[in-house]
């Protein structure tokens, strides 16, 4: 069976919802992510954004972000549910820069009450970026949250930067991994201690897959087999190359397809 892919958000940054839902359906992804800004995001853009799903039949994998913070507001957060809930989404990542594990737990767990019933997972991401750098922290975090909903998200590069290893990864419980991302990265990491490297490095200089250092053939055959993957290419060089959103979602799908029929 064919491995799951989803059109990130993240490939198409400067484009709204509605492009990326019909970018996903005119290239041949099985699914879209898609960003909610809820200082943004207004009646219309869901209205606008259902008929689009509705037209192409393209399900939502997943919404972001909900950035968890000392301060954060959760009623931004709980928009972020709410409006991925009314799109049928099945996750909404989540990122934590708390740095006390313990809060962050306690408002992860408060959105996993809110999320009850609506279809969704809360997924923590991990990544040197945050105040949950790698995967025992997340796993840490979780355990905290102790909620049915909470859910674990891996990306390569986070994955990568903060020394996670693959045994790690393979001894994930498959149960708190509703989908993961996926990407490849030059070799070179950044300096933890450098945010704006680190931040360029996540944001800008991801690489195809296949086309990076990252060992992603040993990392896919540490993931359950049926995970669905959101192909998180954050890339200035392909947006760049690719300013039509249509033409830069196919590229990206050629590449991950041709990829993974190189690693069957």
């Amino acid at each position: 069976m064919a491995r799951k892919l989803s059109l990130a958000s993240g490939v198409l940054p400067e484009f709204g919802a509605v492009d990326v839902v019909e970018a996903g359906a005119a290239t041949g992804f099985d699914a879209v992510g898609l960003w909610i800004d809820p200082a943004e995001w207004t009646a219309q853009h869901s209205r606008d954004t259902r008929a689009a799903l509705a037209r192409t039949g393209m399900p939502v994998l997943d919404v972001e972000v909900v950035w968890i913070k000392p301060d954060s507001a959760l009623d931004d957060h709980r928009t972020v549910i709410d409006v991925g809930a009314d799109l049928g989404a099945g996750n909404v990542l989540c990122v934590s820069s708390d740095p006390d594990h313990g809060a962050a737990a306690e408002k992860l767990a408060a959105l996993c009450r809110h999320a009850e019933g609506s279809g969704l997972r809360v997924a923590l991401e991990f990544g040197i970026f945050t105040e949950v750098k790698n995967l025992a922290q997340a796993l840490g975090v979780i355990r905290q949250v102790d909620h049915p909903l909470a859910a674990l998200l891996i990306d390569p590069i986070h994955v990568d930067r903060s020394g996670t290893s693959l045994a790690e990864i393979a001894a994930i419980d498959p149960a708190l991994l509703p989908y993961a991302q996926f990407c490849d990265a030059r070799a070179k990491r950044p300096d933890p201690s450098d945010f704006a490297a680190v931040i360029a490095d996540a944001v800008d200089l991801r690489e195809q897959c296949g086309e990076g250092a990252l060992p992603l053939a040993d990392l896919l055959a540490a993931l359950p087999a049926e995970v669905p993957l959101s192909i998180e290419l954050r890339s200035a060089a392909l947006r760049a190359a690719f300013p039509d959103p249509v033409l830069r979602a196919r590229a990206v799908l050629e590449a991950t397809r041709g990829w993974l029929r190189e690693m069957a």
